[in-house]
Protein backbone atom coordinates (compact mmCIF):
# COMPACT_ATOMS: atom_id res chain seq x y z
CA UNK A 1 0.00 0.00 0.00
CA UNK A 2 1.38 3.50 -0.69
CA UNK A 3 0.34 6.84 0.65
CA UNK A 4 0.47 10.06 -0.91
CA UNK A 5 1.61 13.03 1.48
CA UNK A 6 1.21 17.04 0.59
CA UNK A 7 3.33 18.46 2.25
CA UNK A 8 2.53 21.88 1.06
CA UNK A 9 1.24 25.09 3.40
CA UNK A 10 -2.70 25.20 3.98
CA UNK A 11 -2.41 28.87 5.72
CA UNK A 12 -6.10 29.17 7.47
CA UNK A 13 -7.55 25.86 7.11
CA UNK A 14 -8.36 26.53 3.96
CA UNK A 15 -9.34 23.03 3.57
CA UNK A 16 -11.73 22.19 6.76
CA UNK A 17 -14.78 22.92 4.32
CA UNK A 18 -14.03 20.19 2.46
CA UNK A 19 -12.92 18.11 5.05
CA UNK A 20 -16.19 18.47 6.64
CA UNK A 21 -18.20 17.46 3.61
CA UNK A 22 -16.28 14.76 3.27
CA UNK A 23 -17.17 13.23 6.89
CA UNK A 24 -20.71 14.18 6.22
CA UNK A 25 -20.55 12.03 2.95
CA UNK A 26 -19.22 9.02 5.08
CA UNK A 27 -20.37 9.17 8.32
CA UNK A 28 -22.22 5.72 8.79
CA UNK A 29 -18.68 4.43 7.59
CA UNK A 30 -17.09 6.48 10.31
CA UNK A 31 -19.08 6.12 12.82
CA UNK A 32 -18.80 2.56 12.89
CA UNK A 33 -15.26 2.62 13.11
CA UNK A 34 -15.40 4.66 16.10
CA UNK A 35 -17.33 2.53 18.02
CA UNK A 36 -15.47 -0.49 17.05
CA UNK A 37 -12.32 1.80 18.30
CA UNK A 38 -13.93 2.09 21.48
CA UNK A 39 -14.83 -1.13 22.47
CA UNK A 40 -10.62 -2.31 21.72
CA UNK A 41 -9.04 0.27 23.22
CA UNK A 42 -7.61 0.26 26.63
CA UNK A 43 -8.83 3.15 29.02
CA UNK A 44 -5.50 5.26 28.51
CA UNK A 45 -6.20 5.16 24.94
CA UNK A 46 -9.13 7.14 24.81
CA UNK A 47 -8.75 10.19 22.97
CA UNK A 48 -6.51 9.08 20.43
CA UNK A 49 -7.40 9.82 16.48
CA UNK A 50 -8.51 6.85 14.62
CA UNK A 51 -7.69 5.50 10.93
CA UNK A 52 -10.76 4.95 8.96
CA UNK A 53 -10.93 2.30 6.24
CA UNK A 54 -13.21 3.04 3.44
CA UNK A 55 -14.17 1.19 0.62
CA UNK A 56 -12.67 2.33 -2.87
CA UNK A 57 -15.63 1.38 -4.40
CA UNK A 58 -18.09 4.10 -2.22
CA UNK A 59 -15.50 6.56 -2.98
CA UNK A 60 -15.61 6.55 -6.82
CA UNK A 61 -17.27 9.63 -8.38
CA UNK A 62 -19.98 9.84 -11.02
CA UNK A 63 -18.46 10.69 -14.34
CA UNK A 64 -20.54 11.72 -17.65
CA UNK A 65 -18.29 10.96 -20.57
CA UNK A 66 -18.91 10.28 -24.43
CA UNK A 67 -19.25 6.72 -25.37
CA UNK A 68 -17.29 5.50 -28.20
CA UNK A 69 -20.77 4.10 -29.63
CA UNK A 70 -21.14 1.26 -32.62
CA UNK A 71 -18.69 -1.90 -32.62
CA UNK A 72 -14.76 -1.19 -33.15
CA UNK A 73 -12.39 -2.81 -35.32
CA UNK A 74 -9.15 -1.65 -34.19
CA UNK A 75 -5.96 -3.02 -33.17
CA UNK A 76 -4.05 -0.92 -31.26
CA UNK A 77 -0.18 0.35 -31.77
CA UNK A 78 1.99 -2.32 -30.42
CA UNK A 79 -0.04 -5.28 -30.44
CA UNK A 80 1.98 -8.02 -31.45
CA UNK A 81 -0.55 -10.98 -30.27
CA UNK A 82 -4.16 -9.97 -32.02
CA UNK A 83 -5.28 -9.95 -35.40
CA UNK A 84 -8.40 -7.66 -36.95
CA UNK A 85 -11.37 -9.85 -36.32
CA UNK A 86 -9.29 -11.82 -33.05
CA UNK A 87 -12.56 -12.22 -30.14
CA UNK A 88 -10.82 -11.52 -26.74
CA UNK A 89 -12.36 -13.37 -23.78
CA UNK A 90 -12.70 -12.08 -20.57
CA UNK A 91 -10.94 -12.50 -17.73
CA UNK A 92 -12.46 -15.57 -15.43
CA UNK A 93 -13.59 -14.32 -12.15
CA UNK A 94 -14.49 -11.32 -13.17
CA UNK A 95 -12.02 -8.00 -12.16
CA UNK A 96 -10.78 -9.38 -8.77
CA UNK A 97 -11.61 -8.36 -5.48
CA UNK A 98 -10.21 -5.01 -3.56
CA UNK A 99 -7.21 -4.41 -1.60
CA UNK A 100 -7.32 -5.70 1.77
CA UNK A 101 -8.24 -9.50 0.78
CA UNK A 102 -6.02 -12.25 2.20
CA UNK A 103 -6.37 -14.07 -0.34
CA UNK A 104 -3.75 -14.41 -3.32
CA UNK A 105 -4.90 -14.51 -6.57
CA UNK A 106 -3.21 -14.75 -9.96
CA UNK A 107 -6.31 -13.21 -12.09
CA UNK A 108 -7.92 -10.22 -11.96
CA UNK A 109 -6.95 -6.51 -10.62
CA UNK A 110 -8.14 -4.26 -7.81
CA UNK A 111 -8.21 -1.44 -5.47
CA UNK A 112 -6.77 -0.91 -1.88
CA UNK A 113 -9.06 0.87 0.39
CA UNK A 114 -9.22 4.55 0.94
CA UNK A 115 -7.93 5.32 4.88
CA UNK A 116 -8.68 8.29 6.27
CA UNK A 117 -7.42 9.88 9.55
CA UNK A 118 -9.47 11.44 12.05
CA UNK A 119 -7.74 13.35 14.83
CA UNK A 120 -7.84 13.54 18.37
CA UNK A 121 -10.88 16.17 18.00
CA UNK A 122 -13.15 14.48 15.17
CA UNK A 123 -12.37 11.58 16.85
CA UNK A 124 -14.27 12.48 19.77
CA UNK A 125 -17.08 14.57 18.05
CA UNK A 126 -18.25 11.56 16.14
CA UNK A 127 -18.37 9.74 19.61
CA UNK A 128 -20.47 11.52 21.25
CA UNK A 129 -22.96 13.02 18.04
CA UNK A 130 -26.25 13.12 19.11
CA UNK A 131 -25.36 12.78 23.31
CA UNK A 132 -26.80 15.09 25.69
CA UNK A 133 -26.79 15.70 29.51
CA UNK A 134 -31.25 15.34 29.60
CA UNK A 135 -32.92 18.25 30.88
CA UNK A 136 -30.86 21.07 31.10
CA UNK A 137 -32.99 24.01 31.77
CA UNK A 138 -31.35 25.87 34.65
CA UNK A 139 -29.71 28.95 33.59
CA UNK A 140 -27.94 31.99 35.11
CA UNK A 141 -26.23 34.93 34.58
CA UNK A 142 -23.53 34.20 36.15
CA UNK A 143 -19.58 33.49 35.65
CA UNK A 144 -16.98 35.40 34.03
CA UNK A 145 -17.11 33.60 30.86
CA UNK A 146 -21.14 34.09 30.25
CA UNK A 147 -20.32 36.80 27.47
CA UNK A 148 -20.90 37.70 23.80
CA UNK A 149 -19.91 40.76 21.70
CA UNK A 150 -23.01 41.81 19.43
CA UNK A 151 -22.67 44.43 16.86
CA UNK A 152 -24.19 47.96 18.31
CA UNK A 153 -23.87 49.86 15.13
CA UNK A 154 -21.21 52.17 14.16
CA UNK A 155 -18.73 54.52 15.98
CA UNK A 156 -16.54 57.29 14.89
CA UNK A 157 -13.27 56.20 17.06
CA UNK A 158 -12.18 52.69 16.73
CA UNK A 159 -9.07 50.62 15.96
CA UNK A 160 -8.35 50.08 12.34
CA UNK A 161 -9.57 46.54 12.51
CA UNK A 162 -12.72 47.36 12.99
CA UNK A 163 -13.11 50.24 10.38
CA UNK A 164 -16.14 49.98 8.11
CA UNK A 165 -14.94 50.09 4.53
CA UNK A 166 -18.68 50.77 3.21
CA UNK A 167 -19.79 53.02 5.97
CA UNK A 168 -17.07 55.18 5.30
CA UNK A 169 -17.12 55.04 2.21
CA UNK A 170 -20.65 56.32 2.37
CA UNK A 171 -19.92 58.91 4.45
CA UNK A 172 -17.46 60.44 2.33
CA UNK A 173 -19.76 60.24 -0.36
CA UNK A 174 -22.29 62.29 2.01
CA UNK A 175 -19.78 64.80 2.66
CA UNK A 176 -18.51 65.55 -1.38
CA UNK A 177 -22.54 65.87 -1.93
CA UNK A 178 -23.18 68.31 0.97
CA UNK A 179 -20.24 70.40 -0.29
CA UNK A 180 -20.30 70.71 -3.74
CA UNK A 181 -24.06 71.02 -4.25
CA UNK A 182 -24.41 74.68 -4.88
CA UNK A 183 -20.96 74.95 -6.36
CA UNK A 184 -21.74 71.90 -8.95
CA UNK A 185 -25.19 74.15 -9.26
CA UNK A 186 -23.46 77.14 -9.88
CA UNK A 187 -20.97 75.51 -12.52
CA UNK A 188 -23.97 73.90 -14.35
CA UNK A 189 -25.46 77.70 -14.62
CA UNK A 190 -21.73 79.62 -16.04
CA UNK A 191 -21.71 76.20 -18.37
CA UNK A 192 -25.14 77.34 -19.98
CA UNK A 193 -24.24 81.48 -19.83
CA UNK A 194 -21.02 80.54 -21.15
CA UNK A 195 -22.19 79.03 -24.44
CA UNK A 196 -24.93 81.89 -24.52
CA UNK A 197 -21.92 84.13 -24.87
CA UNK A 198 -20.40 82.01 -27.32
CA UNK A 199 -23.02 82.34 -29.91
CA UNK A 200 -23.27 85.97 -29.01
CA UNK A 201 -19.43 86.51 -29.53
CA UNK A 202 -19.11 88.36 -26.30
CA UNK A 203 -15.55 87.97 -25.33
CA UNK A 204 -15.48 89.94 -22.45
CA UNK A 205 -18.18 87.72 -21.12
CA UNK A 206 -16.58 84.84 -22.07
CA UNK A 207 -13.17 85.64 -20.31
CA UNK A 208 -15.13 86.50 -16.90
CA UNK A 209 -17.11 83.22 -17.07
CA UNK A 210 -14.05 81.32 -17.72
CA UNK A 211 -12.48 82.46 -14.57
CA UNK A 212 -15.57 81.82 -12.76
CA UNK A 213 -15.47 78.31 -13.62
CA UNK A 214 -11.58 77.98 -12.90
CA UNK A 215 -12.18 78.65 -9.20
CA UNK A 216 -15.31 76.78 -8.63
CA UNK A 217 -13.06 73.82 -9.89
CA UNK A 218 -10.55 74.55 -7.72
CA UNK A 219 -13.05 74.77 -4.91
CA UNK A 220 -14.64 71.67 -6.11
CA UNK A 221 -11.10 69.40 -6.14
CA UNK A 222 -10.13 71.04 -2.32
CA UNK A 223 -12.59 68.62 -0.99
CA UNK A 224 -10.78 65.67 0.13
CA UNK A 225 -11.43 62.32 -1.06
CA UNK A 226 -11.39 60.91 2.43
CA UNK A 227 -11.44 62.99 5.49
CA UNK A 228 -10.80 62.36 8.80
CA UNK A 229 -14.68 62.68 9.69
CA UNK A 230 -16.15 60.04 7.87
CA UNK A 231 -14.17 57.11 9.31
CA UNK A 232 -16.60 54.87 10.65
CA UNK A 233 -15.55 51.59 13.29
CA UNK A 234 -17.62 48.83 13.80
CA UNK A 235 -18.84 48.97 17.09
CA UNK A 236 -19.56 45.60 19.57
CA UNK A 237 -20.55 45.95 22.61
CA UNK A 238 -20.28 42.84 25.56
CA UNK A 239 -23.55 41.59 26.58
CA UNK A 240 -24.00 38.90 29.44
CA UNK A 241 -25.43 35.41 27.91
CA UNK A 242 -27.46 32.84 30.74
CA UNK A 243 -24.99 29.85 31.41
CA UNK A 244 -26.48 26.46 32.60
CA UNK A 245 -24.53 25.16 35.94
CA UNK A 246 -23.99 21.60 35.85
CA UNK A 247 -22.63 19.25 38.48
CA UNK A 248 -22.23 15.32 37.75
CA UNK A 249 -21.78 13.10 40.44
CA UNK A 250 -19.53 9.81 39.93
CA UNK A 251 -20.53 7.12 42.14
CA UNK A 252 -18.66 4.21 41.76
CA UNK A 253 -18.68 0.75 43.80
CA UNK A 254 -14.92 -0.10 44.52
CA UNK A 255 -15.69 -3.16 47.11
CA UNK A 256 -14.37 -7.11 47.54
CA UNK A 257 -17.10 -8.08 45.13
CA UNK A 258 -15.92 -6.02 42.34
CA UNK A 259 -12.94 -8.22 40.33
CA UNK A 260 -10.46 -5.97 38.41
CA UNK A 261 -12.52 -7.05 35.22
CA UNK A 262 -15.90 -5.11 36.25
CA UNK A 263 -13.75 -2.57 37.70
CA UNK A 264 -12.34 -2.35 34.48
CA UNK A 265 -15.27 -1.84 32.31
CA UNK A 266 -16.66 0.86 35.14
CA UNK A 267 -13.56 3.09 34.69
CA UNK A 268 -14.65 2.42 30.74
CA UNK A 269 -17.92 3.85 31.34
CA UNK A 270 -17.08 6.85 33.97
CA UNK A 271 -13.87 7.46 31.27
CA UNK A 272 -16.50 8.39 28.30
CA UNK A 273 -18.80 10.61 30.70
CA UNK A 274 -15.63 12.16 31.59
CA UNK A 275 -14.55 12.88 28.05
CA UNK A 276 -18.26 13.76 26.66
CA UNK A 277 -18.50 16.11 29.67
CA UNK A 278 -15.39 17.81 29.09
CA UNK A 279 -16.09 17.74 25.47
CA UNK A 280 -19.28 19.50 25.60
CA UNK A 281 -19.81 21.16 29.08
CA UNK A 282 -16.73 22.57 29.97
CA UNK A 283 -18.16 24.59 33.10
CA UNK A 284 -19.78 21.35 34.13
CA UNK A 285 -17.74 20.49 37.66
CA UNK A 286 -17.98 16.78 38.47
CA UNK A 287 -17.35 15.29 41.50
CA UNK A 288 -15.84 11.89 42.04
CA UNK A 289 -17.48 9.39 44.78
CA UNK A 290 -15.23 6.03 45.75
CA UNK A 291 -17.36 4.04 47.79
CA UNK A 292 -17.28 0.57 49.81
CA UNK A 293 -18.51 0.38 53.55
CA UNK A 294 -17.56 3.62 53.58
CA UNK A 295 -17.68 6.96 51.01
CA UNK A 296 -15.20 9.36 50.05
CA UNK A 297 -15.22 12.62 47.61
CA UNK A 298 -11.48 11.39 45.80
CA UNK A 299 -10.13 13.74 43.02
CA UNK A 300 -9.86 12.40 39.46
CA UNK A 301 -6.46 10.63 39.99
CA UNK A 302 -7.81 8.67 42.85
CA UNK A 303 -11.09 7.89 41.78
CA UNK A 304 -9.49 5.72 38.77
CA UNK A 305 -6.40 4.24 39.77
CA UNK A 306 -6.61 3.94 43.34
CA UNK A 307 -6.72 0.31 44.93
CA UNK A 308 -8.67 0.72 47.92
CA UNK A 309 -11.15 -1.79 48.38
CA UNK A 310 -13.63 -3.52 51.27
CA UNK A 311 -17.18 -4.71 51.68
CA UNK A 312 -20.53 -2.56 50.29
CA UNK A 313 -22.99 -0.44 51.62
CA UNK A 314 -24.40 1.58 48.82
CA UNK A 315 -26.07 3.73 50.56
CA UNK A 316 -22.95 5.38 52.01
CA UNK A 317 -22.32 6.71 48.21
CA UNK A 318 -25.84 8.63 47.86
CA UNK A 319 -25.81 9.81 51.52
CA UNK A 320 -22.00 11.78 50.97
CA UNK A 321 -23.60 12.98 47.04
CA UNK A 322 -26.87 14.19 49.12
CA UNK A 323 -24.35 16.05 51.90
CA UNK A 324 -22.42 17.28 48.84
CA UNK A 325 -25.37 18.62 46.96
CA UNK A 326 -27.07 20.65 49.17
CA UNK A 327 -24.07 22.18 50.63
CA UNK A 328 -21.98 23.24 47.69
CA UNK A 329 -25.14 22.84 45.16
CA UNK A 330 -28.14 24.94 45.32
CA UNK A 331 -31.00 23.24 42.99
CA UNK A 332 -31.98 26.31 42.62
CA UNK A 333 -29.09 27.44 40.74
CA UNK A 334 -27.57 24.12 39.30
CA UNK A 335 -28.47 21.03 37.07
CA UNK A 336 -27.55 18.42 38.80
CA UNK A 337 -26.84 14.73 37.21
CA UNK A 338 -25.70 11.43 39.21
CA UNK A 339 -24.23 8.34 37.36
CA UNK A 340 -24.07 5.28 39.86
CA UNK A 341 -22.27 2.42 38.87
CA UNK A 342 -21.83 -1.07 40.77
CA UNK A 343 -22.33 -5.00 39.97
CA UNK A 344 -25.72 -4.96 42.42
CA UNK A 345 -24.08 -6.75 45.08
CA UNK A 346 -25.40 -5.17 48.65
CA UNK A 347 -26.09 -6.05 52.04
CA UNK A 348 -30.10 -6.90 51.52
CA UNK A 349 -31.22 -4.18 54.50
CA UNK A 350 -29.51 -1.59 52.53
CA UNK A 351 -31.31 -1.60 49.00
CA UNK A 352 -34.41 -0.29 50.53
CA UNK A 353 -32.60 2.36 52.16
CA UNK A 354 -30.95 3.32 48.91
CA UNK A 355 -34.21 3.73 47.22
CA UNK A 356 -35.72 5.64 49.82
CA UNK A 357 -32.62 8.22 49.70
CA UNK A 358 -32.88 9.02 46.15
CA UNK A 359 -36.95 9.15 46.18
CA UNK A 360 -37.05 11.61 48.96
CA UNK A 361 -33.39 13.19 48.66
CA UNK A 362 -32.11 13.12 45.42
CA UNK A 363 -34.48 12.65 42.45
CA UNK A 364 -36.46 15.55 43.97
CA UNK A 365 -33.37 18.21 43.01
CA UNK A 366 -31.75 16.42 40.00
CA UNK A 367 -32.04 16.69 36.55
CA UNK A 368 -31.32 12.84 35.90
CA UNK A 369 -29.88 10.06 37.79
CA UNK A 370 -28.65 6.92 35.66
CA UNK A 371 -27.60 3.68 37.21
CA UNK A 372 -25.65 0.87 35.45
CA UNK A 373 -25.35 -2.66 36.97
CA UNK A 374 -22.35 -4.18 35.68
CA UNK A 375 -22.59 -8.19 36.19
CA UNK A 376 -23.33 -11.52 34.44
CA UNK A 377 -24.94 -12.73 37.45
CA UNK A 378 -28.72 -12.50 37.60
CA UNK A 379 -30.08 -9.15 39.40
CA UNK A 380 -30.30 -8.76 43.29
CA UNK A 381 -32.47 -6.76 45.64
CA UNK A 382 -30.28 -3.25 44.21
CA UNK A 383 -31.67 -4.19 40.61
CA UNK A 384 -35.15 -4.60 41.94
CA UNK A 385 -35.29 -1.57 44.22
CA UNK A 386 -34.13 0.85 41.42
CA UNK A 387 -36.54 -0.87 38.81
CA UNK A 388 -39.61 0.30 41.50
CA UNK A 389 -37.52 4.14 40.96
CA UNK A 390 -37.83 3.73 37.42
CA UNK A 391 -41.25 3.35 37.48
CA UNK A 392 -42.53 6.43 39.57
CA UNK A 393 -39.75 8.70 37.62
CA UNK A 394 -39.19 7.52 34.21
CA UNK A 395 -38.17 11.04 33.53
CA UNK A 396 -35.53 11.31 36.18
CA UNK A 397 -34.17 7.44 36.36
CA UNK A 398 -32.89 4.93 34.01
CA UNK A 399 -31.06 1.90 34.63
CA UNK A 400 -28.96 -0.04 32.31
CA UNK A 401 -27.15 -3.90 32.23
CA UNK A 402 -23.56 -4.03 31.24
CA UNK A 403 -22.43 -7.45 30.44
CA UNK A 404 -19.36 -7.09 28.76
CA UNK A 405 -16.78 -5.08 27.02
CA UNK A 406 -19.02 -4.57 23.95
CA UNK A 407 -22.08 -3.49 25.87
CA UNK A 408 -19.97 -0.19 27.10
CA UNK A 409 -20.61 2.41 24.44
CA UNK A 410 -24.21 1.55 23.24
CA UNK A 411 -25.55 1.52 27.49
CA UNK A 412 -23.87 5.13 27.34
CA UNK A 413 -25.69 6.14 24.23
CA UNK A 414 -28.97 5.21 25.51
CA UNK A 415 -28.35 7.03 28.93
CA UNK A 416 -27.35 10.35 27.13
CA UNK A 417 -29.26 9.94 23.94
CA UNK A 418 -30.80 13.44 22.22
CA UNK A 419 -34.43 13.55 23.49
CA UNK A 420 -36.99 14.78 20.68
CA UNK A 421 -38.52 18.15 21.79
CA UNK A 422 -42.28 17.34 23.08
Amino acid sequence: MSYLIDRRENAKNKNMVNRRRFMERYKQHIKKAVEKAVDNRSITDMERGEDVPIPAGDVSEPVFHHGQGGRRTIVHPGNEEFMAGDRVQRPQGGQGGGGGSSDASDQGEGEDDFVFQLTSDEFMEVLFDDLELPNMTKRHLKGTHSFKYEHAGFSNDGVPAKLSVTRTMKASRMRHIALNARRKREREALQETLLAAQHSGDELTLRRIGKQLQDLEKQIRKVTFLDDTDLRYNLHVKKPIPTSQAVMFCLMDVSGSMDQAIKDMAKRFYLLLYLFLKKHYERTEIVFIRHHTIAKEVDEHEFFYSRETGGTVVSSALQLMDEIMHERYSPDEWNIYGAQASDGDNWNDDSPKCAKILRENILPDVQHFAYVEITKRSHQALWEEYAKLEEEFPELFAQQHIRGVGDIFSVFRQLFQKRLAA
